[in-house]
C-alpha cells in the first residue's frame, strides 16, 4: 500500500499504534522500544489532534492490505527544514523495511516542498536507533537537548538527553 497523509479520523488508530511501538510490553516485540527508559503512554488523542491542527504538520501513514495502519511518521515544516519525529512501525512488522519506506516518504515530502534538510532528535542512549539513522545519512549536529516531556507523554525512569541529527536533502 502507498504511504499517504493521515487525517483526524485516523487519530484513535494512530495513538494505539504509536503507543504499542514505543511503550509497554507490546513495544518489546520490536527493537525501537522506549519501555525500559520511559513508563506510560507516548501520545494520546488530544496530543495527536493538536498535532494535526498545528500549521506545517503532516503525519504520513502506511496501511496494510486490510486498511489497518501499520506505520506512520510525524513531519513538521520549520523554515527551510523538515523536522521528523515519531517514526513508528508496528512491533510485529519491524525489521522488514517499512521504517526505511516511511523515511524515504519523508525525504520525498521534503523534496516536494523544496526543503533543504531533515532534522530530528533521538534519545542519546538508543544506540541501535542512532546507528540506523546514521546508516541512512543522518549526522549528529553536536547539539544536545535536555529530555523533558509532559507527564501525559510518559514518566522518565532515568535522566535522559536527546541528540540532534540532520540530513541534507
Amino acid at each position: 500500500m502507498p504511504i499517504i497523509p493521515a487525517n483526524l479520523n485516523d487519530v484513535p488508530e494512530l495513538v494505539a499504534l504509536i503507543n504499542s511501538a514505543y511503550r509497554g510490553e507490546s513495544s518489546k516485540k520490536g527493537w525501537t522500544t522506549e519501555a525500559d527508559l520511559i513508563d506510560g503512554t507516548r501520545t494520546n488523542e488530544q496530543g495527536l489532534t493538536d498535532d494535526f491542527n498545528t500549521p506545517g504538520v503532516t503525519i504520513l501513514k502506511h496501511m496494510d492490505d486490510e486498511g489497518k495502519i501499520t506505520g506512520c511518521v510525524y513531519l513538521q515544516k520549520q523554515g527551510d527544514k523538515l523536522y521528523l519525529g515519531m517514526l513508528t512501525v508496528s512491533p510485529d512488522l519491524q525489521a522488514n523495511g517499512l521504517g526505511r519506506q516511511l523515511l524515504q516518504a519523508a525525504e520525498d515530502f521534503a523534496l516536494q516542498n523544496h526543503l533543504k534538510a531533515i532534522t530530528m532528535s533521538v534519545i542519546s542512549n538508543r544506540t541501535e536507533l542512532i546507528a540506523w539513522y546514521e546508516r541512512r545519512g543522518f549526522s549528529k549536529t553536536g547539539e544536545v537537548i535536555p529530555f523533558n516531556i509532559p507527564e501525559h507523554n510518559g514518566i522518565v525512569k532515568q535522566p535522559l538527553e536527546m541528540l540532534k541529527f540532520e540530513k541534507a536533502i
